[in-house]
């Protein structure tokens, strides 16, 4: 995911000069849609994902998105025309659904104690993606990145091919001996082992919970599959106040892995590198860019649960709007060096990956019952990806009407937004089961007639 959307970045200065390797050179238009039709993609398709999840399950629609991939580097490999790479743009937004997937799938068989850092792992690995994105770009040429990019997808689908089912998804669909065997794999122990009996009673006690309008969901739970009267995923969020409640806080904390504005300087790193740092090479700059990326994201998986999601969030936010408005003062003033642009725009970079660029997605993935879990994750990422259109889109144009000073401005007026909203409304999640962070969200009222 991370190559795909970040290959127009390398491609850009390509496919607007006259030295194109398509049948034409991109007009402005579909140049702010190379990247953001991504966004437009997800943003349809999304709503489906909920059903395609509970359908196929985690393992089988990674490796259906996979194929999707496979698909998208296929058609830039054999058509060489603008309308081919915009197709090729489409269907790469449309795998977007790996975003839900993986925090929920790694939620769902880790320890709370790991879950956080190994949820994160999909912001690692983005950043590595955005690494070798750029290097391709810069050190070898078109065709060859492509192919590359192709060999890489390709690998992936093979791989994924070994990953076993989450239990809790195996649970849901009445496998119980297949799920006691994906935990007995996952924590190298026998079936039989007592470990493993907890943790089928403990699935077995989230997959049914009872509510009503005041007391939270998980003080009312029971283990018996067979006495509890489903609900319908409206109905659970009407009796259950908990979840709406975290379902509004998600969605705020979404709007702010968009709108803290990283996601701009990743899509778009070149050319906004040689605006903001002309001394530097675009190239080098991007390059250096990912690595950051990638050491902040190992840095954010030990954070995570070494400080807290709440905590980290707050003070992550904060310095990311001090790093914003520096350099939105250095971009409009230039009242330093260069390289002054370059390290705040290396240190936004790592204190956003920590805090908005992981937090969200794992906190998302932590605050949801099974019951709705799947839904309320579609929900937030059709949000975000709507958000990801509307940003990436007007980005040229807001550039051009106020500089790209004052696009840093409006960044850092986010940042600092969202940390005083994560004081007063982020409850912490840090080593949590999901009945004591449904707890949290409960208002006073509830919590005292339980």
């Amino acid at each position: 995911m991370g190559i795909m959307y970040t290959w127009p970045s390398s491609v850009l200065g390509l496919f607007s000069s006259s030295n194109t390797t398509l049948n034409r050179v991109m007009s402005e238009t579909e140049l702010s849609l190379l990247g953001s039709l991504s966004s437009i993609s997800a943003v349809v398709t999304l709503p489906f994902s909920g059903y395609i999840l509970d359908r196929l399950g985690r393992k089988y629609t990674c490796i259906t998105f996979s194929l999707l991939q496979v698909s998208s580097w296929a058609i830039v490999i054999a058509f060489k025309t603008v309308e081919a790479v915009l197709t090729s743009i489409f269907i790469s937004g449309v795998t977007s659904c790996t975003f839900i997937v993986i925090p929920l799938y790694v939620g769902e068989f880790c320890q709370e104690s790991i879950r956080g850092s190994m949820a994160s792992g999909v912001m690692m690995f983005f950043g590595i993606g955005m690494l070798i994105s750029y290097l391709l770009g810069g050190l070898v040429q078109y065709e060859i990145m492509n192919y590359t990019c192709l060999t890489l997808t390709v690998i992936g689908v093979l791989l994924l091919c070994y990953v076993r089912e989450s239990p809790l998804m195996l649970m849901k669909k009445g496998f119980e001996k297949e799920a006691a065997k994906s935990l007995a794999h996952y924590r190298s122990v026998p079936v039989s082992s007592k470990e493993v009996q907890e943790e089928m009673n403990n699935i077995r006690r989230i997959l049914n919970p009872q509510l009503d309008e005041n007391t939270p969901e998980e003080e009312k739970m029971r283990p018996d599959l067979n006495s509890v009267q489903k609900l319908s995923i409206w109905q659970f969020f009407k009796k259950s106040r908990s979840s709406r409640r975290a379902l509004v806080v998600s969605l705020i904390l979404n709007s702010a892995v968009v709108f803290q504005g990283l996601v701009v300087v990743q899509v778009y790193a070149q050319p906004l590198f040689e605006q903001a740092i002309p001394s530097m090479s675009a190239t080098v700059s991007s390059v250096i860019f990912a690595i950051v990326t990638v050491i902040a994201g190992f840095l954010a998986a030990y954070l995570v649960e070494a400080l807290g999601r709440k905590g980290l969030m707050i003070y992550s936010s904060i310095l990311a709007a001090i790093c914003c408005v520096i350099l939105g003062t250095q971009i409009q003033f230039t009242w330093g060096p260069h390289w002054v642009a370059a390290l705040f725009i290396y240190l936004y970079c790592v204190v956003y990956t920590i805090g908005a660029g992981t937090i969200p997605y794992i906190y998302s993935a932590e605050v949801f019952l099974p019951e709705i879990k799947t839904f309320a994750s579609m929900l937030i990422m059709e949000w975000t990806f709507m958000c990801f259109f509307v940003v990436l889109f007007i980005f040229n144009p807001l550039v051009n009407c106020i500089g790209l000073g004052g696009v840093f401005y409006i960044f850092a007026v986010v940042c600092g937004l969202t940390s005083i909203f994560c004081v007063f409304f982020m409850p912490e999640t840090k080593g949590l089961a999901v009945d004591a962070i449904q707890l949290k969200f409960a208002t006073p009222r509830a919590r005292n007639t339980v």
